[in-house]
Parts: structure tokens; C-alpha cells; sequence
């Protein structure tokens, strides 16, 4: 059965390589459209290149507008202990308790998910083909990033514990590595979610919960593990990188149980459940009816200049490589 869901998974949701990091992200969205309703499948199976690559979008946004960075984590550790009652889950108290620049300095996930959960529903009800796309291949990511533990963390690249470059290690290299031949990603359905701010918010919690978890298995890990056979050199399309090795790659997700492939599952599930509910919030409306009008120039100028913008910043970012 296992041998049968890959096959079924490499044929529906096959992507190329790339630097949860680019590569999950895309996974995620991508395997997210196969969990939808027939009244919504053929439409987003129609877009399913778009939906996975500007699944990154806002990534590269982080390096072309300096308010995205705080919608991608929140630093539940500054607000107390588990499970942090002193932080209003509703925007405004939180505000009014903490003010906006000190929610923005130490994130705001849960709440911005909200916010585009609104844009999303709105883009909807008004039938706005370019918009229901750019929000839902959005939305994606930001759902994604929180299931990921170290984005509910401080600590969110160990950098505190002396293990600088676990992010990208937990996010991308494992995923890369493990997604396309030992993990499985044949879910289900999509489901109707009745308080989007709760289920955000309860995943949200699971990450920070899993936070430890993540930076003590490695460390553990390192401890024990030969030296030389840590890290290695291996061919990226074209150019030759140290990362962690496949060997010490392998060991770590087994310590971990199993936690990666089930973030992301529960990722892709989450996403595919938050597209679902927008639509029928919105009046479930015809989506074979759409007005196929395309993306703007403006549109099409932004998308080039956040590529850009990752292009020549994003490859010198601390997190995207091993130390």
C-alpha cells in the first residue's frame, strides 16, 4: 500500500528540486489542490503551476518589503509559558495589551492567516479570478510556516543554542531528501473549518510545543555522530554545497518520529481545508464561471520584482545554509 501511494503521489504532485524552503512550499500547495471538491478541483487543478510556484512569493517578498518578515513566525516563548494566556488571540486586544510594533517584532502568523483568510473570501464572493489565486497560492505559506516549530520559537535558527542552521535543515534539507520517496501524502479531503482563528491558533501551539523537541533531538544527534560524516558536499543543480549529510539527515528524522512528515501532511490538509472554507463562506460560487482575464501589468511587474529581489538577495540568507 505504501509502494501504491507513492506512485499515486509522484504522479499528481511531482516537482522539480528546490531550495517549508521552496521546495516544501510547493509541495504543499501542490498536494493541497488534490484534496479539494469536484466544485472546486477542476478550477484550481487549471492552475496548479501557478499555485505552486507563487507558492514562494512570499518568501522573496521578505527581501522587497520589510513588513512581510513578521507574518511568516511568532516568538510564543516571549509571552510566558504554555499556553501563553497572557497573549489575546484576538488582533486588536493584542494590540490594545501589547501595541503593534511589539506584536510585529515578534511576529504575527496566526493573525495575519486571518487576514488573508478574509482577502481569500472576499476574492471569492467578488469572483476575482487573479485575486482567488494570488491569495490562495499565498495563503499556502503562510498556513505552512505555522506548522513548522521553529516559527513559534526565539530560537528560530538555534542560534541561541549553538546550532545555527537547523531551520533550513528541519524545513528543507529533510523534505528534499525524504517528501518524494518515503513519505506519504494521500490525506483525504478538505474540510469545512468553523473557527479558522482557533485551528490556526491550536497548530500554532503544536509548533511551539514541538520547538524543544526539534533543537534537543539534534543536539543529541551531534553529540553522538562521527565528526566527519556530519556534513558533505553534494551537487545542487550545478553547483557543488556543503549541507548535512544524507547519513546524519536520515538519523535526525528518525530521532524526530516521524514529526516532519506529519507537519506536513497536517500542512497540506490545513491548506487545502482554509481554500475550502473561504469558498463556502463565500456562497460557494461557480467557479467554471470565472472571467479568465489574467494578471494585470502592474501585477505581472510585482511578481518579476519579487524574483528579483530574492535573486539577489535571497541566496546570501543565513538561513537557507548549513554553518
Amino acid at each position: 500500500m505504501k509502494k501504491i501511494s507513492i506512485l499515486i503521489l509522484l504522479s499528481v504532485c511531482s516537482l522539480h528540486c528546490y531550495c517549508w524552503g521552496f521546495f516544501g512550499h510547493r509541495q504543499i500547495n501542490n498536494c493541497a489542490v488534490f484534496l479539494l471538491p469536484p466544485e472546486m478541483l477542476g478550477f484550481y487543478k487549471s492552475q496548479i503551476v501557478f499555485l505552486t510556484e507563487h507558492a514562494t512569493d512570499p518568501d522573496k517578498r521578505r527581501y522587497a518589503v520589510a513588513e512581510e518578515a513578521p507574518r511568516h513566525y511568532i516568538d510564543l516563548d516571549r509571552y510566558g509559558k504554555a499556553p501563553y494566556d497572557s497573549l489575546p488571540r484576538n488582533w486588536k486586544d493584542a494590540v490594545a495589551k501589547y501595541s503593534e510594533d511589539s506584536l510585529n517584532k515578534h511576529g504575527i502568523v496566526p493573525w495575519w492567516i486571518q487576514t488573508m483568510m478574509a482577502r481569500l473570501t472576499k476574492a471569492f464572493r467578488d469572483q476575482d479570478e487573479a485575486k482567488i489565486l494570488r491569495y490562495s497560492a499565498e495563503i499556502g505559506h503562510y498556513i505552512a510556516d505555522a506548522h513548522v516549530p521553529l516559527h513559534a520559537s526565539s530560537n528560530h535558527n538555534g542560534q541561541l543554542t549553538n546550532q545555527k542552521g537547523i531551520h533550513g535543515f528541519w524545513e528543507s534539507r529533510i523534505p528534499e531528501l525524504l517528501a518524494d520517496t518515503e513519505w506519504d501524502f494521500i490525506i483525504g479531503h478538505a474540510v469545512y473549518i468553523k473557527n479558522p482563528g482557533q485551528f490556526i491558533w491550536q497548530r500554532v501551539l503544536e509548533s511551539a510545543a514541538a520547538s524543544d523537541t526539534v533543537l534537543r533531538a539534534e543536539k543529541e544527534l551531534s553529540r553522538k555522530f562521527p565528526t566527519d560524516r556530519k556534513y558533505a558536499f553534494e551537487d545542487r543543480n550545478g553547483t557543488v554545497i556543503r549541507q548535512y549529510s544524507s547519513e546524519y539527515a536520515k538519523r535526525y528524522d528518525r530521532l524526530l518520529k516521524g514529526m516532519i512528515e506529519r507537519r506536513m501532511r497536517q500542512s497540506i490538509f490545513a491548506v487545502a481545508s482554509f481554500w475550502f472554507t473561504a469558498w463556502v463562506n463565500a456562497g460557494q460560487p461557480d467557479l467554471s464561471k470565472l472571467q479568465h482575464r489574467g494578471f494585470s501589468a502592474e501585477e505581472l511587474r510585482e511578481f518579476e520584482a519579487l524574483t528579483k529581489a530574492w535573486q539577489e538577495h535571497g541566496a546570501s540568507d543565513p538561513e537557507m545554509h548549513v554553518p
